[in-house]
């Protein structure tokens, strides 16, 4: 019996946090945007910084989550061109309100969307990035293949984990190169760590 109510109980604050932080919605979604949106932010410039994200490049995030990330790729991409997907609607909201001003200039586009079917035309991308994003992506490897196919040869992504993501190192290489990504290595710090590979 209290084996069972432990499991029940389990299982409540699962699908609480997968409303505050993993698929973001309602009123729990807006409060765990709030804190992601104050937590995140050393640890998202940090996995930028690794992209090295160039004034005229054209940047796909996945899972933008609060804007965050859009916001810092916004003050460093003048002459290209930044673009988001985000299963959260919640998110897209925050996102799009944290960002009014460089989507009404064109320089950001944010959109409602899975990473398993992109919005977007082959060869698209220069670099692309997921920060604490693919562990909730529904078929994590059909997401580096839709990413795989926007990016343009040569382009690079890189896939961020906070230390309180979840989510392991192991594999996560081999999968990168299974989906056609090469020069995979891996990027640790004391906030987590940071895959990074080629098209």
């Amino acid at each position: 019996m209290q084996n069972n109510q432990q499991h029940q109980h389990l299982n409540i604050v699962d699908s609480l946090l997968m409303q505050m932080f993993g698929r973001p919605k309602g009123i729990l979604g807006r409060l765990g945007g709030f804190i992601l949106a104050r937590t995140k932010r050393d640890f998202t410039q940090w996995v930028i910084n690794l992209l090295e994200v160039q004034p005229d490049d054209k940047v796909l995030e996945v899972g933008f989550g609060p804007g965050v990330g859009i916001e810092i790729l916004a003050a460093t991409v003048s002459r290209g061109y930044i673009a988001g997907v985000d299963y959260s609607k919640e998110m897209v909201k925050q996102a799009r309100v944290r960002n009014a001003k460089a989507i009404e200039t064109g320089l950001v586009a944010l959109q409602y969307g899975s990473v398993e079917k992109l919005p977007f035309a082959d060869d698209t991308f220069d670099k692309a990035l997921a920060i604490n994003s693919m562990q909730v992506w529904s078929d994590a490897m059909a997401g580096l293949l839709e990413i795989w196919r926007v990016m343009d040869v040569g382009g690079k992504i890189a896939l961020g984990f906070t230390s309180h993501s979840g989510q392991s190192s192991t594999g996560l290489s081999e999968m990168l190169t299974a989906a056609g990504f090469t020069e995979t290595h891996l990027v640790e710090t004391d906030q987590g760590f940071c895959v990074l590979a080629t098209k």
